[in-house]
C-alpha cells in the first residue's frame, strides 16, 4: 500500500541560499485566483525554492557540505520524489558516488548504441518478425510503435546519442 496515497501530505521544498526546509500547503488550500500558485518563494530571502519531494530530509542548517551535495542533487534532477511505496531510490550521498552513477547511467547507454550500430536491420516480413521477437525490449526504447513502424538503426543511434549528451550535460554540471 503507498503510503501517500491515504493521507494527502504537504510538498517540501528547500531554499539552497538560506538552507532551511518548509513545507507549502497544498493546491486544494489554495484560493482560486491567488497568483503564484505553482511557485514557492522563501519567505526569509523571497527566492524560488526546490520542490524535494514527499521522502526529503533536510540537513542541518550549519552543515554545509551536505546542503551544497542536496543542491548538485537537484541541479541534476536527482530529488526524493515517490509515491511512498519503496521510496525514492538510489540517492548517491557524495559527489564522487553521484559521478560514478552517472558514468553508469553513460556506460548503459553506449552500450544500447552498439547494439543499434551492429544491428542488421530487417529487409523482409520475416526477418521483421524475428527481429520484433528478439529485440522487442530494444525496439520498444525508441518507439513505443514499433510494431507498427519500422524502427531504423539511424533512429536508435540518434535516440541514445542525446540521451549519451544529456548525461554528459549533468555531469558537467556535477564537475
Amino acid at each position: 500500500m503507498c503510503r501517500y496515497a491515504m493521507t494527502s501530505y504537504k510538498p517540501h521544498y528547500a531554499c539552497f541560499n538560506c538552507r532551511k526546509t518548509f513545507k507549502r500547503r497544498l493546491m486544494v488550500d489554495v484560493k482560486k485566483g491567488e497568483t503564484s500558485v505553482f511557485e514557492a518563494k522563501c519567505p526569509q530571502c523571497g527566492e524560488f525554492m526546490a520542490n524535494m519531494g514527499l521522502d526529503f530530509e533536510s540537513p542541518k542548517k550549519d552543515d554545509v557540505k551536505k546542503w551544497e551535495h542536496i543542491k548538485s542533487l537537484f541541479s541534476v534532477g536527482i530529488t526524493f520524489h515517490s509515491c511512498g511505496c519503496s521510496g525514492p531510490g538510489y540517492i548517491p550521498n557524495s559527489k564522487e558516488k553521484l559521478v560514478e552513477y552517472f558514468e553508469g547511467i553513460k556506460k548503459r547507454y553506449l552500450e544500447n548504441m552498439g547494439f543499434w550500430r551492429s544491428r542488421i536491420e530487417p529487409t523482409n516480413k520475416q526477418e521483421r518478425e524475428r527481429d520484433l521477437n528478439k529485440n522487442w525490449h530494444k525496439l520498444s526504447s525508441i518507439s513505443p510503435n514499433y510494431k507498427k513502424e519500422i524502427v531504423t538503426n539511424q533512429e536508435g543511434l540518434d535516440y541514445w546519442h542525446v540521451k549519451v549528451k544529456q548525461v554528459e550535460e549533468k555531469l558537467n554540471l556535477i564537475k
